[in-house]
């Protein structure tokens, strides 16, 4: 401070002709500093404060107040300066309590916040990757507040802090306190402390660290140890393992005081022109100054030039002369909050909170056995805030010269979330995010649900479209299926017109005459409605396909069963009852049956449709990467009915069928039928086991091939082989074939 006041005084372009004054006082105690701040408030004459109303134009000794150095001695002043608005500039106190200027208006300093400090190094914490700390501070107002901060910091960013704890005060390094201190830490198993402490502390605590043989750990540094010899000089501390932190960023000046060591220009009892003469015991800085009391001594030069360059302002100073005003500290004030001024090539200045935009140093201790140097290996700047480390020039304390690691848990796969074991979120087991979930990359702990419109599989970190999928006229499925059917349609078709040129034929007698147009007619519709399960569902389509098809196959299979009631009465039954003959044949039984079952299936259809219609439906279900379009089919009991009649028909027909195996062949319809309805029987089981351990794309295409499959199984078991003797075998197709049949089925019977 001496050299800077008068470094101004002989400056001729900062206050001509102002010769700046000072007082100096020993802060050695908290009374000692009460005593310097109530000694600066005091009037120019008389050594008492006096209590007025009104101090705008209260007259102190100073003007000004360059530090105190401590951030619990500055809280005491700055408590009292602010209240008569002096400036109060420090150079090492760094609390963040100092920056709320709704209770200390007039304290500035010339040092970074401890807020800026904290951010960094929650920075440096994520570049390296540690989120599993142990945290010290001393107990004072700089270590108590620092690590408060630095702990909530640390928590929103995802870093855990294992143990935390104040390096008691006032203790030597054979404390038990501050053995079973460093033991906890050991126990926590991390690899990173912080020390955010001042000097006297941090001593103290590494010499229980050597004590207790700890080494391989990596220590996180405040600027007020970092580069203090205090701290560096404990012996045996190049055993701790890795020394890393922040100190303020050095400037121009500090280079050249660091580099010169011995150069006149920083013997300020060189001439008597240049030193103040009170300086008695002036000499030479030694060629190794302490790094810290070097950038200290920066921060008290830029702080005594801010000083100036506010009064200059305020005496008008600019015009080459300064005025010789009256001059009240709360006018200085305003002007030092507005100084804006380079100093060796580093721009002073102050933000709102009266803090300096300075930046930090990232500095590493660097040994080779006990020799150890301060090496820089990146910087922090702000606004905004930023870390930048020079990687190449980073040498760690370990066998590999690997960054340690310090982490409670290990990283979890893509797409596992976090389970958190105990009180730390650092501390967790990974599980895998199940399928339609996916881990976000801002909340860890959490799967989170896909859109419904949305799918994801096991061990995502991101949801993706689903297609919407129908069976669509353009898929090689369907042009498969469409070609099976259009022949099928075909094929009933020219059965048709092959039956109605040969009515009066034995063959289509003998399979049921008239009663075939209606069987192939139904077996038309049905395959008809088989179209509507093509393309994207439309409501008309959906309301159609499932009663047309019911209601056509019920049809059919009435016929069956009647046809085959009919052989097995004439052959086998008309002989035993005849009248129960005669009263089938005279109250026309066949039309009866026949259309008494379809009115059954009718009902049951139409039903179903009223109360639970069929309706173009999206399911979400059934596959995880597609929305099926389909038309519904609710599991309704009128379904089941519906289902189930046809196959209590299948049944009836089955066994008249079955019953009539051992007739003549000329009258083989039982065994044409029972080979159809085994067809039958076969596709639907099969569908259903399919539909069981199935539920993909394709099922809509299952379901159709096993109704095409039934209605084909039915026209080739039962219309076929007919068609096969009216083409190719008409010597079979002849009254006499057909009449020597029925003699040779006789004979038997009655040698049996």
């Amino acid at each position: 401070m001496r050299f800077t006041i008068e470094e101004i005084n002989n400056s001729s372009s900062l206050l001509p002709n102002i010769t700046l004054g000072y007082e100096i006082y020993d802060v050695c105690s908290e009374s000692a500093n009460m005593y310097a701040t109530l000694g600066v408030l005091a009037p120019s004459m008389r050594r008492r404060v006096e209590m007025i109303s009104n101090f705008s134009h209260y007259q102190p000794r100073a003007l000004a107040v360059i530090g105190p150095h401590s951030s619990g001695f500055a809280l005491t002043s700055a408590t009292i300066l602010s209240i008569f608005l002096m400036p109060q500039i420090s150079y090492e106190a760094s609390t963040e309590m100092l920056s709320l200027k709704h209770i200390y208006p007039s304290f500035l300093r010339t040092i970074p916040s401890d807020r800026v400090q904290v951010e960094a190094m929650v920075l440096l914490m994520q570049d390296f990757r540690w989120n599993w700390v142990a945290m010290v501070g001393s107990d004072t107002d700089y270590g108590r507040k620092g690590i408060q901060t630095l702990y909530k910091a640390m928590t929103k960013r995802d870093i855990c802090v294992a143990y935390r704890g104040l390096i008691p005060a006032n203790k030597n390094a054979s404390s038990t306190e501050l053995k079973n201190m460093v033991r906890d830490i050991v126990g926590t198993k991390v690899n990173v402390t912080i020390v955010f402490s001042d000097r006297r502390s941090a001593r103290v605590f590494f010499e229980v660290v050597v004590q207790e043989n700890v080494t391989g750990k990596v220590w996180v540094g405040t600027e007020n140890w970092l580069l203090a010899p205090l701290v560096s000089d404990v012996p045996g501390i190049y055993q701790v393992g890795t020394v890393i932190g922040m100190s303020v960023k050095a400037s121009d000046l500090e280079a050249k005081w660091w580099d010169t060591g011995s150069n006149n220009h920083l013997n300020i009892s060189d001439t008597s022109s240049s030193c103040n003469q009170l300086c008695t015991q002036c000499h030479l800085l030694p060629p190794t100054p302490d790094a810290r009391a070097m950038k200290s001594s920066y921060n008290v030069y830029s702080a005594v030039y801010a000083v100036a360059h506010g009064l200059h302002s305020l005496l008008g100073c600019n015009s080459g002369a300064c005025r010789k005003d009256e001059v009240y500290p709360w006018q200085l004030l305003q002007k030092i909050k507005q100084v804006n001024f380079s100093l060796h090539k580093n721009w002073i200045y102050f933000d709102v909170n009266g803090d300096p935009m300075t930046g930090y140093d990232l500095i590493m201790w660097k040994w080779t056995g006990p020799a150890w140097s301060f090496d820089t290996i990146g910087s922090f700047s702000r606004n905004p805030d930023r870390l930048s480390i020079d990687w190449d020039r980073i040498v760690w304390h370990t066998e590999d010269n690997q960054v340690p690691a310090s982490i409670c848990s290990k990283s979890c796969e893509r797409g596992e979330k976090r389970t958190q074991v105990g009180l730390h979120r650092c501390c967790f087991d990974c599980d895998a995010c199940p399928a339609g979930t996916f881990l976000n990359s801002s909340d860890l702990y959490t799967c989170q649900s896909c859109k419904k419109s949305q799918w994801a599989p096991v061990h995502s970190e991101t949801c993706f479209e689903r297609y919407i999928e129908f069976l669509s006229w353009a898929e090689p499925v369907s042009w498969a299926l469409l070609t099976a059917i259009t022949l099928l349609m075909l094929l009933l078709m020219s059965t048709a017109i092959i039956f109605a040129l040969n009515i009066t034929t034995p063959v289509v007698k003998s399979a049921g005459g008239k009663m075939c147009f209606l069987m192939l007619g139904a077996l038309a519709c049905a395959s008809s409605s088989l179209y509507c399960h093509f393309g994207k569902p439309t409501w008309l389509m959906c309301q159609l396909r499932l009663p047309v098809f019911s209601i056509s196959f019920s049809i059919c299979l009435s016929c069956m069963a009647v046809r085959s009631f009919q052989i097995v009465c004439i052959f086998k039954l008309a002989a035993k009852w005849p009248a129960l003959y005669e009263t089938w044949v005279k109250h026309h039984g066949p039309n009866l049956f026949i259309g008494a079952s379809t009115a059954v299936q009718a009902m049951l259809s139409l039903t179903l449709l009223v109360i639970n219609p069929s309706v173009p439906h999206k399911d979400y279900e059934r596959v995880a990467e597609l929305i099926l379009f389909e038309c519904s089919q609710e599991n309704s009991v009128l379904l089941m009915l519906a289902m189930f009649y046809n196959v209590l028909l299948s049944l009836f027909c089955f066994v008249f069928s079955y019953m009539g195996t051992d007739l003549p062949k000329n009258y083989s319809e039982a065994k044409c039928i029972t080979f159809s309805l085994l067809i039958y029987f076969t596709c639907s089981i099969s569908y259903f086991t399919t539909y069981s351990i199935y539920q993909g794309k394709y099922l809509v295409a299952i379901n159709l091939l096993s109704l095409l499959c039934t209605l084909a199984g039915v026209f080739g078991g039962y219309f076929l082989p007919k068609g096969y003797i009216i083409l190719f075998r008409a010597d079979l197709n002849t009254t006499e074939y057909f009449q020597m049949s029925i003699q040779s089925y006789t004979t038997r019977r009655r040698s049996a």
